[in-house]
Protein backbone atom coordinates (compact mmCIF):
# COMPACT_ATOMS: atom_id res chain seq x y z
CA UNK A 1 0.00 0.00 0.00
CA UNK A 2 2.82 2.67 1.01
CA UNK A 3 4.80 1.45 -2.52
CA UNK A 4 1.63 2.58 -4.22
CA UNK A 5 0.91 5.62 -2.71
CA UNK A 6 4.77 6.78 -2.97
CA UNK A 7 4.45 5.75 -7.00
CA UNK A 8 0.91 7.81 -7.22
CA UNK A 9 2.43 10.57 -4.73
CA UNK A 10 5.25 10.94 -7.46
CA UNK A 11 3.42 10.49 -10.71
CA UNK A 12 0.77 13.36 -9.58
CA UNK A 13 3.95 15.72 -8.76
CA UNK A 14 5.23 14.77 -12.61
CA UNK A 15 1.69 15.01 -14.31
CA UNK A 16 1.30 18.65 -12.85
CA UNK A 17 4.95 19.76 -13.56
CA UNK A 18 4.43 18.91 -17.38
CA UNK A 19 1.15 20.68 -17.56
CA UNK A 20 2.24 23.52 -16.31
CA UNK A 21 5.90 23.81 -17.86
CA UNK A 22 3.67 23.20 -21.07
CA UNK A 23 1.28 26.32 -19.99
CA UNK A 24 4.30 28.55 -18.27
CA UNK A 25 7.52 27.29 -19.40
CA UNK A 26 10.33 26.24 -16.85
CA UNK A 27 11.01 29.21 -15.87
CA UNK A 28 8.03 30.95 -15.52
CA UNK A 29 6.67 28.03 -13.30
CA UNK A 30 7.29 27.46 -9.45
CA UNK A 31 7.58 24.73 -7.27
CA UNK A 32 4.40 26.60 -5.46
CA UNK A 33 2.46 26.08 -8.60
CA UNK A 34 3.21 22.82 -9.07
CA UNK A 35 2.28 21.11 -5.73
CA UNK A 36 -0.75 23.44 -5.71
CA UNK A 37 -1.40 21.62 -8.97
CA UNK A 38 -0.46 18.20 -7.47
CA UNK A 39 -2.15 18.51 -4.12
CA UNK A 40 0.93 18.17 -2.23
CA UNK A 41 3.58 19.61 0.19
CA UNK A 42 6.71 21.35 -0.92
CA UNK A 43 8.35 18.66 1.10
CA UNK A 44 7.07 15.92 -1.02
CA UNK A 45 8.79 17.32 -4.27
CA UNK A 46 11.87 17.60 -2.17
CA UNK A 47 11.49 14.40 -0.81
CA UNK A 48 10.87 12.72 -4.34
CA UNK A 49 12.87 14.99 -7.14
CA UNK A 50 15.15 17.37 -4.40
CA UNK A 51 15.51 20.18 -6.33
CA UNK A 52 13.62 21.94 -9.42
CA UNK A 53 16.07 21.39 -12.23
CA UNK A 54 15.68 17.55 -11.04
CA UNK A 55 11.57 17.32 -11.73
CA UNK A 56 12.43 19.22 -15.12
CA UNK A 57 15.09 16.32 -15.93
CA UNK A 58 12.18 13.88 -14.50
CA UNK A 59 9.73 15.33 -16.38
CA UNK A 60 11.44 14.55 -19.31
CA UNK A 61 13.10 11.09 -18.32
CA UNK A 62 9.69 9.29 -17.50
CA UNK A 63 8.37 9.91 -21.32
CA UNK A 64 12.49 9.92 -23.10
CA UNK A 65 13.30 6.74 -21.53
CA UNK A 66 10.24 4.42 -23.20
CA UNK A 67 10.30 6.19 -26.40
CA UNK A 68 14.01 5.54 -26.58
CA UNK A 69 13.84 2.00 -25.88
CA UNK A 70 10.79 1.60 -28.01
CA UNK A 71 13.33 3.15 -31.29
CA UNK A 72 16.12 1.28 -30.18
CA UNK A 73 14.15 -2.05 -30.26
CA UNK A 74 12.68 -1.04 -33.42
CA UNK A 75 16.41 -0.22 -35.42
CA UNK A 76 17.55 -3.18 -34.19
CA UNK A 77 14.88 -5.10 -35.89
CA UNK A 78 15.00 -3.20 -38.65
CA UNK A 79 18.84 -3.82 -39.11
CA UNK A 80 18.16 -7.32 -38.90
CA UNK A 81 14.87 -7.53 -41.49
CA UNK A 82 15.84 -5.11 -43.65
CA UNK A 83 19.52 -4.47 -44.01
CA UNK A 84 20.88 -1.51 -46.15
CA UNK A 85 16.97 -0.54 -46.57
CA UNK A 86 16.74 3.09 -45.04
CA UNK A 87 13.28 3.55 -44.63
CA UNK A 88 12.48 1.00 -41.81
CA UNK A 89 15.75 3.36 -40.19
CA UNK A 90 13.74 6.02 -40.47
CA UNK A 91 10.07 4.59 -39.39
CA UNK A 92 12.01 3.01 -36.66
CA UNK A 93 12.98 6.83 -35.31
CA UNK A 94 9.80 8.62 -36.47
CA UNK A 95 6.93 6.31 -35.24
CA UNK A 96 7.53 5.62 -31.59
CA UNK A 97 7.75 9.58 -31.22
CA UNK A 98 4.13 10.37 -32.96
CA UNK A 99 2.51 7.96 -30.80
CA UNK A 100 4.06 9.44 -27.68
CA UNK A 101 2.65 12.47 -28.84
CA UNK A 102 -0.41 11.45 -29.49
CA UNK A 103 -0.65 9.35 -26.31
CA UNK A 104 -3.84 10.93 -24.35
CA UNK A 105 -2.06 9.92 -21.21
CA UNK A 106 -0.50 13.54 -21.16
CA UNK A 107 1.71 13.20 -24.53
CA UNK A 108 0.36 16.10 -26.08
CA UNK A 109 1.29 18.58 -23.06
CA UNK A 110 5.06 16.78 -23.06
CA UNK A 111 5.23 17.54 -27.05
CA UNK A 112 4.59 21.61 -25.91
CA UNK A 113 7.08 20.97 -23.11
CA UNK A 114 9.83 19.83 -25.61
CA UNK A 115 8.81 22.97 -27.81
CA UNK A 116 9.43 25.02 -24.68
CA UNK A 117 12.63 23.55 -24.00
CA UNK A 118 13.76 24.57 -27.46
CA UNK A 119 12.77 28.45 -26.71
CA UNK A 120 13.92 28.45 -23.23
CA UNK A 121 17.66 27.53 -24.67
CA UNK A 122 18.65 25.42 -21.14
CA UNK A 123 21.79 24.56 -21.42
CA UNK A 124 21.68 22.09 -18.29
CA UNK A 125 18.53 20.49 -20.07
CA UNK A 126 20.33 20.29 -23.74
CA UNK A 127 23.17 18.30 -21.17
CA UNK A 128 21.14 16.26 -19.72
CA UNK A 129 19.62 15.29 -22.75
CA UNK A 130 22.50 14.69 -24.83
CA UNK A 131 24.29 12.78 -22.13
CA UNK A 132 21.20 10.73 -21.53
CA UNK A 133 19.74 10.53 -25.14
CA UNK A 134 22.73 11.34 -27.35
CA UNK A 135 23.68 7.53 -27.89
CA UNK A 136 20.37 6.57 -29.52
CA UNK A 137 20.67 9.79 -32.13
CA UNK A 138 24.61 8.33 -32.83
CA UNK A 139 23.05 4.39 -33.42
CA UNK A 140 20.54 6.24 -35.48
CA UNK A 141 23.25 8.21 -37.43
CA UNK A 142 25.62 4.77 -37.63
CA UNK A 143 22.88 2.85 -39.30
CA UNK A 144 21.20 5.53 -41.95
CA UNK A 145 25.06 5.82 -43.05
CA UNK A 146 25.45 2.65 -44.21
CA UNK A 147 22.34 3.24 -46.26
CA UNK A 148 24.00 6.85 -47.64
CA UNK A 149 27.81 5.84 -47.56
CA UNK A 150 28.32 9.14 -50.17
CA UNK A 151 27.26 11.45 -47.10
CA UNK A 152 30.25 12.59 -45.01
CA UNK A 153 29.37 12.22 -41.07
CA UNK A 154 28.91 16.11 -40.77
CA UNK A 155 26.00 16.28 -43.58
CA UNK A 156 24.44 13.48 -42.18
CA UNK A 157 24.24 14.52 -38.59
CA UNK A 158 23.01 18.28 -40.53
CA UNK A 159 20.38 15.89 -42.28
CA UNK A 160 19.17 14.37 -38.93
CA UNK A 161 18.90 17.26 -37.07
CA UNK A 162 16.48 18.24 -40.02
CA UNK A 163 14.69 15.31 -39.52
CA UNK A 164 14.03 15.73 -35.57
CA UNK A 165 13.30 18.94 -36.43
CA UNK A 166 10.49 18.00 -38.90
CA UNK A 167 9.33 15.18 -36.67
CA UNK A 168 9.03 17.57 -33.16
CA UNK A 169 6.94 20.06 -35.87
CA UNK A 170 5.01 16.82 -36.75
CA UNK A 171 4.46 15.88 -33.27
CA UNK A 172 2.79 18.91 -32.46
CA UNK A 173 0.44 18.35 -35.09
CA UNK A 174 0.62 22.03 -36.24
CA UNK A 175 0.94 22.41 -39.76
CA UNK A 176 -1.38 22.89 -42.81
CA UNK A 177 -2.63 19.71 -42.45
CA UNK A 178 -5.17 18.31 -40.28
CA UNK A 179 -6.99 15.18 -39.02
CA UNK A 180 -10.02 15.05 -41.05
CA UNK A 181 -13.22 14.04 -40.18
CA UNK A 182 -13.60 10.45 -39.99
CA UNK A 183 -10.54 9.72 -39.59
CA UNK A 184 -9.12 7.99 -36.36
CA UNK A 185 -6.07 9.22 -34.60
CA UNK A 186 -4.33 5.97 -35.67
CA UNK A 187 -4.76 6.27 -38.81
CA UNK A 188 -3.68 10.47 -39.09
CA UNK A 189 -0.68 9.14 -37.01
CA UNK A 190 0.20 6.52 -39.97
CA UNK A 191 -0.26 8.36 -42.62
CA UNK A 192 1.98 11.59 -40.87
CA UNK A 193 4.71 8.92 -40.09
CA UNK A 194 4.80 7.54 -43.73
CA UNK A 195 5.04 11.04 -45.57
CA UNK A 196 7.18 11.83 -43.40
CA UNK A 197 9.92 8.88 -43.83
CA UNK A 198 9.42 9.69 -47.31
CA UNK A 199 10.27 13.05 -47.27
CA UNK A 200 13.49 12.27 -45.08
CA UNK A 201 14.68 9.21 -47.53
CA UNK A 202 14.66 11.49 -50.30
CA UNK A 203 16.86 13.88 -48.45
CA UNK A 204 18.97 11.77 -47.41
CA UNK A 205 19.40 10.08 -50.24
CA UNK A 206 20.09 13.52 -52.05
CA UNK A 207 24.17 13.61 -53.23
CA UNK A 208 25.98 16.21 -51.59
CA UNK A 209 27.63 19.62 -53.73
CA UNK A 210 31.14 18.91 -53.57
Amino acid sequence: MAATAHFSTKDRILGAAEELFAQFGFTGTSLRQVTSRADVNIAAVNYHFGSKENLVNEVFRRRMDDMSAQRLGALKIAIEQHPGELEPILAAFVQPALAMAQDRHGGGAFVRVVARAYAEKNDRLRKFLSDHYGHVLREFGKAIAVCVPGLSKEELYWRLDFLAGALTYAMADFGLIKRPAGVTEAAHRERAARELIHFAAAGFKVEPKR
